[in-house]
């Protein structure tokens, strides 16, 4: 299977669009940026965690604005990289004149949606979504399903989540099977792991893309149709491992980069992190750039009124700078990327990434690992896991007791085997139940469950 860039920049749209004539000033993938924007899954990441949960200041970042943050990286990132692409090989513009423009666009618009399927509670979430389904109270639910569709769920993926989501329309909402309708070509560079969940660990080969799972087995179908259409270098084609979408890698960096950059700058303003040591570290990795001034000069002449204004300086200047440099790796890389011998992070070959690794120690350290956080995301087991075995028990509940048909009647009926659903299996079923508590913010997560355990009843009673 061969692959060129202008397969792997398909506007053909999920699942069976014909290939869209660009409308003047407005791609394609301009169009899916648009469409992940004015989803209802996008809305609700302004109230779920990026860090800090159901954090009291505004000032603290949430999956929204980290997701509008990553995205506007993942723009630079992606035209910078295209056009050092095309120094290497000018040839590529005559098929697509627009080869920069649309690489940016593509990677803003995966960018953009990489995190629409974490569920409440950062991902902690994830953790407890993993935990309730590997427990006691879990098993007489998952005993009949496989063991593939079991690890699916002792092992949940927000990835996997969010390829759901852009991919799948249910039933009991409308006829139609898009989902978002993306392009594959936007579709292919959001999964940075592009193969199902396993459990035997010799199937791994190795590499970047492997230490997760990009899709549900639900989902299997629909992923190969990506693959395919994208024409994607089959890893393992009996595992249904492929290997990424060129721009998968970019993602991955602009996501790095602002979550170890922006979450560092999160844990200064808060306090957690000394923002003494905090300031050095980022003027070292400052230091560190290939193209850096000697020490001492730069910034050295500025004035700050205080140090709030150094870090964001900072801040921004490290931004450009490790875009820059990304950009270089990934066009010194691109054959190597296409040909599908390179399966690494390219942050990982920074030239500060030394620097980096230590920002990111002292941030699980001070930051994620704060009690403030860690107090939270327990109760936040606490709360997934009690939503999820509450419906659960309504769900397969054979006698329907008075409980469990009040508890199926706050379930919206997309999320229930009934109607156009009517016949889904168990494993579909609990599948759908997963999307509306994943789906949750954290507020609403919080609330629904004190309102089912009797905790607190809702405002207005």
């Amino acid at each position: 299977m061969s692959t060129s860039w202008s397969r792997l920049l398909s506007t053909r749209r999920y699942p069976d669009r014909p290939a869209e004539v660009p409308m003047p000033g407005r791609s394609p993938y301009l169009a899916d940026y648009d469409r992940v924007v004015f989803s209802s899954a996008f809305r609700r990441l302004q109230r779920k965690t990026q860090v800090m949960p159901l954090p009291e200041t505004d000032f603290v970042h949430t999956r929204l604005t980290h997701s509008l943050e990553t995205a506007c990286v993942g723009r630079s990132l992606g035209r910078l990289s295209a056009r050092r692409v095309l120094e290497g090989d000018p040839s590529i513009a005559d098929e697509l004149p627009d080869f920069a423009q649309d690489c940016g666009d593509i990677v803003a618009s995966a960018c953009l949606a990489h995190d629409i399927g974490n569920p409440p509670f950062g991902h902690s979430g994830e953790d407890a979504i993993s935990a309730y389904f590997a427990s006691r109270a879990a098993e007489r639910f998952i005993t009949g399903l496989s063991t593939a569709e079991q690890s699916d769920l002792q092992h949940f993926e927000g990835n996997a989540a969010g390829f759901r989501i852009l991919t799948h329309t249910y039933a009991a909402l409308s006829s139609g099977s898009a989902g978002l309708g993306l392009t594959y070509a936007t579709l292919g560079a959001f999964t940075k792991y592009p193969r199902p969940s396993v459990v035997e660990a010799e199937k791994k080969q190795g590499g970047a893309s492997e230490k997760k799972y990009g899709h549900f087995q639900a989902e299997n179908p629909r992923f190969k149709l990506v693959a395919e259409e994208l024409c994607l270098r089959p890893k393992d084609p009996v595992a249904g491992f492929y290997h990424r979408h060129p721009l998968a890698f970019l993602v991955e960096a602009a996501d790095d980069i602002c979550y170890r950059i922006i979450d560092f700058e999160d844990g200064l303003k808060l306090g957690l992190i000394d923002h003494e040591r905090g300031l050095e570290l980022l003027r070292e990795l400052r230091a560190a750039a290939p193209n850096a001034r000697p020490k001492g000069s730069g910034s050295s002449g500025l004035h700050w009124r205080d140090w709030q204004e150094e870090l964001g300086y900072l801040r921004a200047t490290l931004i450009g700078q490790l875009v820059d440099e990304t950009a270089t790796r990934f066009a010194q890389h691109a054959p190597a990327i296409l040909g599908g011998t390179y399966d690494a992070s390219l942050v990982k070959e920074l030239s500060g990434y030394e620097y980096l690794q230590e920002i990111q120690r002292l941030s699980i350290a001070k930051l994620y690992r704060s009690r403030p956080v860690l107090e939270i995301e327990a109760a936040g087991f606490e709360v997934l896991g009690g939503l999820l075995d509450a419906f659960l028990c309504a769900i397969f509940d054979k006698k329907e007791n008075h409980r469990s048909r009040k508890l199926l009647d706050l379930l919206p009926a997309q999320y229930r085997a009934i109607g156009p659903q009517a016949g889904a299996s168990a494993y579909e079923q609990i599948l759908l139940l997963t999307d509306y508590v994943a789906g949750m913010t954290d507020q609403h997560a919080l609330s629904l469950y004190k309102t089912i355990k009797g905790i607190e009843l809702p405002k207005g009673f």
